[in-house]
């Protein structure tokens, strides 16, 4: 199975022991603040299989990110295949979720850069776009580190959520390989 290396970061597939320590990850509130809370046991069990089924039929997924020098896991990095309904769907997203002790430190844009590298050079992606909660200005600031532009004419409701939810409403955001730097 394919390990995407960065200088500080391994993202890779997702392995059966991962799940204890992903739960908690996302037990932390700071973690889960733009999302509708934690997951159990069983929905990373289902999370993880999820993305391993990702990686086997596109090659990228939310690959587990650990650090090199530890291998601990700090979250995850990648690129998936969105097929929500959305009028800009399908489309590969990129995403990321990293435990809040490894906030600040430039983990998730290490991470995003290699995975957008990797999708645009290695599987031929033409584009990849992000999105979040307006609120979320972290998130928005590594997209806009990254490259990716804001398209807010396909700003939308979040279809798994109610329109009234105070996370349903998402920026949207977008980056097409021929603007990516080649140094990352």
């Amino acid at each position: 199975m394919e390990h995407i290396h960065s200088e500080r970061l391994i993202l890779r597939p997702w392995a059966a022991d991962d799940a204890a320590a992903f739960v908690r990850i996302n037990a932390d509130p700071r973690v889960t603040e733009f999302l509708l809370g934690p997951l159990s046991q069983a929905q990373t069990e289902e999370f993880i299989a999820t993305q391993n089924a990702q990686y086997a039929a596109h090659g990228t997924c939310l690959f587990a990110a650990t650090l090199k020098e530890s291998e601990e896991l700090l979250g995850f990095i990648g690129v998936r295949r969105q097929t929500f309904d959305v009028p800009f769907a399908p489309c590969w997203e990129a995403a990321w979720r990293l435990a809040a002790p490894h906030w600040g430190r430039g983990y998730a844009g290490e991470g995003a850069r290699a995975v957008l590298r990797y999708g645009f050079d290695q599987l031929g992606m033409e584009e990849v776009v992000a999105f979040t909660v307006p609120q979320n200005l972290r998130s928005r600031r590594v997209m806009e580190k990254l490259g990716m532009r804001r398209d807010p004419v396909s700003d939308f409701a979040h279809p798994a959520l109610a329109p009234d939810h105070p996370l349903s409403r998402h920026v949207l955001y977008r980056i097409a390989g021929r603007d990516m730097p080649p140094q990352i």
